[in-house]
């Protein structure tokens, strides 16, 4: 186990006026970098973001073969695309608690060559092997996969003797998670035949299969999705290197969206995302923030969130959050400086990312005086009375998204008292987050 870092205090922040551009986005950059070693040819990927969960991405593709060409100082990296080919044989891959490299990789290890034997086995750290992994299992078999699981029947560590995969067609029901459904469409164009995946019944935070399928455009994937999104079908044309720009991540620029909704008089920028943008979570500041009464502005690559007006607070809101799940932490935070009880829906996954989140954000606001409790897939949120935040120290749970969240309720909080508790876990997607925050509070008493 890894040892905590030592705990940040969270001092509250005054009005700022703040223009950031965070780092490239973790779920595009793990998309990219796979789909640049499926292509044929080489492709050159900037604005990469380098954290713990695209290191792993990375160490991984080199140990299955893949010849890359890494610019760290200027976020980039070559991928030499093998056109659907592992290159190594064999390989033992430790993929931590990256679920989005475990998911895709378990996917792409199927595609190895058959002659000579090729043989992946797949593992993590304790938490990973209490993820789920079953179902994508199931249609990965029904592909015509081999795949052994080398402990608990459905989860991790797995073995993967590879036979490249048929294609053809797979029901797949609501899953646990969109990552097993964009693992499957990544593969599609490198299978045999066509892949048609029919979906029983609502995707699972369908913004991040569209995300999926805008990337494997830009690659050249060929590919038809039918208007209600319950088919897709992908042709086995194969993947075409490209030049691609990775997006600043929206999901961690959330958290200073949010800060901007939630302390008096602030007013936050983020440059390159905007309604352009290919991540669903690009859109909370109207899906959410908005609603609890901040201002939100949206430009082509920028998004500007201000707080309300002079003597107005947020209000508290009923919401399905399923097609932005990693935005309920931020929301949940937020909602203790609302007027009225704020009610997250429909976000049943979070017990099976990271920590159980569900779990984790209970005990946590209550220790911070709100009143919560979870009913079926529902997180129901009271704030304290009078917003009078309880000072505590938070748990982290070795989840990223705990103690960026709640290091914006440090922030917005009228008095000091907000510890973070073993902040480092922010390098999974966002190392340079504490560095960021503190540019709010150099920016607190500029008007620009």
């Amino acid at each position: 186990m890894p040892v905590a870092s030592d705990p940040i205090a969270i001092q509250p922040v005054g009005p700022f006026r703040a223009s950031i551009t965070p780092p490239g986005s973790k779920s595009l950059t793990n998309r990219a970098l796979l789909l640049a070693a499926l292509a044929e040819g080489r492709s050159t990927l900037g604005g990469v973001l380098f954290s713990d969960d695209t290191r792993i991405m990375l160490d991984a593709l080199a140990k299955l073969g893949f010849a890359l060409d890494i610019d760290e100082a200027g976020c980039t990296v070559a991928v030499a695309g093998r056109g659907g080919d592992i290159p190594a044989r064999s390989a033992d891959l430790h993929l931590g608690n990256a679920g989005t490299a475990y998911r895709f990789l378990t996917a792409a290890c199927c595609l190895g060559a058959p002659a000579p034997a090729s043989v992946y086995t797949l593992d993590g750290v304790p938490r990973m092997r209490q993820r789920p992994i079953g179902q994508l299992v199931d249609a990965l078999r029904d592909l015509k996969a081999d795949i052994e699981y080398l402990g608990d029947e459905g989860f991790p560590p797995l073995r993967v003797r590879a036979a490249g995969l048929a294609g053809g067609r797979l029901h797949m029901p609501p899953t646990l998670s969109s990552q097993y459904i964009s693992a499957l469409l990544q593969v599609g164009p490198c299978c045999r035949e066509a892949l048609t995946i029919h979906c029983d019944g609502p995707v699972t935070s369908r913004p991040y299969v569209e995300m999926t399928l805008g990337m494997m455009h830009h690659f050249g994937a060929v590919f038809a999705v039918n208007g209600p999104f319950t088919a897709i079908r992908v042709e086995p044309t194969g993947y075409t290197a490209c030049d691609h720009a990775i997006e600043p991540d929206a999901s961690n620029a959330s958290y200073f969206l949010a800060a901007a909704a939630a302390v008096p008089g602030a007013k936050c920028t983020v440059h390159g995302l905007g309604f352009k943008s290919l991540q669903g979570d690009a859109w909370f500041a109207d899906y959410v923030l908005e609603k609890m009464g901040a201002a939100v502005i949206y430009e082509p690559d920028a998004i500007t969130v201000m707080a309300p007006p002079e003597g107005e607070r947020l209000k508290g809101i009923d919401i399905d959050l399923n097609p932005m799940p990693d935005m309920a932490q931020t929301l949940a935070c937020v909602a203790l400086f609302a007027a009225g009880d704020t009610v997250i829906r429909n976000v049943g996954n979070l017990r099976v990312k990271e920590t159980d989140r569900l779990a984790a954000l209970q005990t946590e606001l209550t220790k911070l005086g709100a009143k919560v409790r979870i009913e079926g897939d529902d997180l129901f949120i009271t704030p304290p009375n009078g917003n009078r935040i309880t000072p505590a120290a938070i748990d982290t749970y070795d989840d990223h998204r705990m103690a960026m969240s709640f290091a914006v309720v440090g922030l917005a909080a009228p008095a000091p008292g907000i510890t973070i508790n073993d902040p480092a876990c922010v390098n999974k997607t966002f190392p340079e987050f504490f560095s960021y925050l503190h540019r709010l509070r150099a920016e607190q008493n500029s008007r620009g």
